[in-house]
């Protein structure tokens, strides 16, 4: 009922009355007392007045499964929520459920995450209340060897999201890295478990970690990383920010569903990449080399014009943009 109320005084643009949520969710003018003077409690400013009721005014910029849910606007994406003030890593809690038969579409997310996970086993920790630390689960029927798709999905998702969200411009790092201003603000890192029996994807979970509201960044990754907040100079709703995430991203998955590629998504993700038409350096293991970016195709691989004309797929590797982290 909490999460149904606080919706209920998010979408009214004026007063609630008291009788009026007593009829509609069936409960007495007690329970809802309790529910309003509880959204009070977590920072909520509702305003209460004799004989008009209950008017929402401001909404703070907390994490809870009430909050999030009130926000979301999916059909089936992020509609069950499982919220962690703290946790070691919100794609450890996801995978957790997901083998304890949590439904796809699942969200997790924490507040403060204190062992989170990027490519190559990279770890960092995060402080209470600056970052979005989020992992779905899925549960796909196509192919294992489609499943890499979904990360570059998700980045898309992402930057759309943040473009809406807060007017900036945000590119992508083949394949998923979110850039604003030359910095990096988004990482994502997608996991998959295979049942072996059948030779299927069991499940794959997607993590999503965001810089919104953090106000300094460390100094030793300071020429390379930056904030939400620190490029807008205001503070984000995070919870607002993560429904529109799973807005963009239920949208982009079901095209992709639909084709079996990310031909849906294409021409708006190469719009946004960052390598576009720039020289790039690929970190080979059979040896680096550079060439011209341009763009990805329907399977997700990075097209490179080397100087003799010829064209490499990359699907794998590190890959450095001129001008870019230091690339000079």
């Amino acid at each position: 009922m909490k999460t149904e109320i606080l919706t209920l005084l998010k979408e009214t643009e004026g007063y609630v009355s008291g009788q009026e949520l007593c009829d509609r969710f069936g409960v007495s003018r007690t329970a809802v007392w309790k529910v309003i003077n509880g959204l009070k409690d977590e920072g909520y400013e509702i305003i209460s007045v004799p004989r008009r009721g209950y008017y929402l005014k401001s909404v703070p910029d907390i994490l809870s499964e009430s909050e999030i849910a009130s926000c979301m606007r999916t059909k089936w994406l992020g509609r069950q929520v499982v919220y962690f003030e703290e946790t070691d890593s919100t794609n450890t809690q996801a995978k957790r459920l997901a083998e304890e038969g949590a439904e796809s579409g699942t969200l997790v997310v924490a507040d403060m995450q204190t062992a989170g996970k990027g490519r190559r086993g990279r770890s960092w920790q995060q402080s209470s209340g600056t970052m979005i630390s989020m992992t779905f689960i899925l549960k796909p029927e196509f192919p294992p060897d489609e499943a890499s798709m979904l990360t570059l999905v998700a980045a898309h998702s992402v930057a759309k999201a943040i473009e809406e969200e807060t007017g900036l411009t945000a590119s992508i790092k083949w394949p998923n890295d979110i850039i604003i201003n030359g910095k990096k603000i988004v990482g994502i890192l997608t996991e998959m478990s295979l049942s072996v029996e059948q030779d299927c994807i069991h499940y794959v979970v997607v993590g999503i970690g965001i810089n919104v509201n953090l106000t300094e960044i460390p100094e030793e990754i300071r020429e390379t990383a930056t904030s939400l907040s620190l490029e807008t100079g205001r503070s984000i709703g995070r919870s607002k920010l993560i429904a529109r995430v799973m807005e963009y991203f239920e949208k982009d998955y079901e095209q992709f569903l639909e084709t079996g590629d990310l031909s849906g998504i294409l021409d708006s993700y190469n719009a946004h990449l960052i390598s576009m038409d720039r020289e790039v350096r690929i970190l080979d293991p059979k040896g680096e080399y550079t060439g011209i970016s341009r763009g990805m195709n329907r399977v997700g691989e990075l097209l490179v014009e080397r100087e003799d004309g010829s064209t490499v797929n990359v699907y794998a590797g590190e890959v450095s943009v001129r001008g870019l982290y230091g690339y000079v």
